[in-house]
């Protein structure tokens, strides 16, 4: 019989939408057939699948590739389902994901050419948005630095369609410690500011953005703060031709990280 609401394993899986219970047992929810499809991407990093009887069929492959992993496999009622999705219309596929972080240390050694640091950032939204587009652009490492989301946070998770499985995760309590570790990595840091003193057009055109960089993004709310700024090698803002304000963050993101994309290529 499908697993129901008070089935131990169900229990223990839907307190894992608790920061809480998330960093204790370093296990994280999933949700829909696409990130799943994503998750199983990644080996040893699904520990169990729960689907409702209609959507293990209607996604048999995905049923069968985590079954080949040996990934255990759990039909559950749709009230089970539903108590363990976060959305108001569930696809149907939940899956239970160990951590994914990466030490600072190793995401750096790779060499990475275009790495997305995130400081202070608090929306998950955003924040799964900004990894998002990092990864669209070809950064390889994202950085969740000081008191940030938490990258495993169910909003968050959703809104990096599947990209939270395609870079390096780092998270490290210290953007200045961040900082440096980037530069002694041979990283140029760029601090995305509206009142920075470099213009993003201009670094275009002369050439600057061809070096392997670190985008430092601040929170939409309060942006970088002045401290974390000055230490960046730039300060660079997207210049505003129209009447608008300003841009928001995901946006300033995309600008920045696709700028130096087409650059490095």
């Amino acid at each position: 019989m499908p697993f129901t609401p008070r089935t131990p394993r169900v229990v223990a899986a839907r307190r894992l939408q608790r920061r809480r219970e998330r960093e204790a047992t370093r296990r994280f929810l999933v949700e829909g057939p696409q990130a799943v499809r994503e998750a199983l991407t990644r080996p040893r990093t699904v520990v169990e699948l729960f689907g409702t009887p209609d959507a293990l069929d209607r996604y048999a492959d995905l049923a069968a590739a985590a079954a080949g992993a040996d990934v255990p496999v759990s039909e559950v009622t749709d009230e089970a389902l539903a108590g363990l999705a976060e959305t108001v219309a569930p696809q149907g596929l939940v899956a239970v994901c160990r951590h994914l972080d990466v030490p600072l240390e190793t995401a750096l050694s790779r060499r990475p050419r275009l790495v997305a640091l995130l400081a202070g950032i608090r929306d998950p939204g955003n924040a799964g948005t900004v990894l998002r587009t990092a990864d669209a652009a070809g950064a390889t490492v994202v950085v969740f630095a000081g008191d940030a989301v938490d990258p495993y946070n169910g909003k968050c998770v959703r809104s990096s369609a599947g990209s939270l499985f395609h870079v390096d995760v780092v998270r490290h309590r210290d953007p200045d410690a961040v900082l440096v570790a980037a530069r002694a990595a041979g990283l140029t840091v760029l601090a995305a500011t509206g009142h920075g003193e470099q213009d993003l057009d201009e670094l275009a055109d002369a050439g600057r953005l061809a070096v392997p960089t670190a985008w430092l993004f601040g929170s939409e709310a309060h942006g970088l703060p002045r401290e974390l700024a000055e230490v960046a090698d730039a300060g660079v803002r997207v210049p505003l031709h129209g009447q608008a304000e300003s841009l928001n963050l995901a946006a300033a993101a995309a600008v920045c990280l696709y700028a130096s994309a087409r650059a490095q290529r």
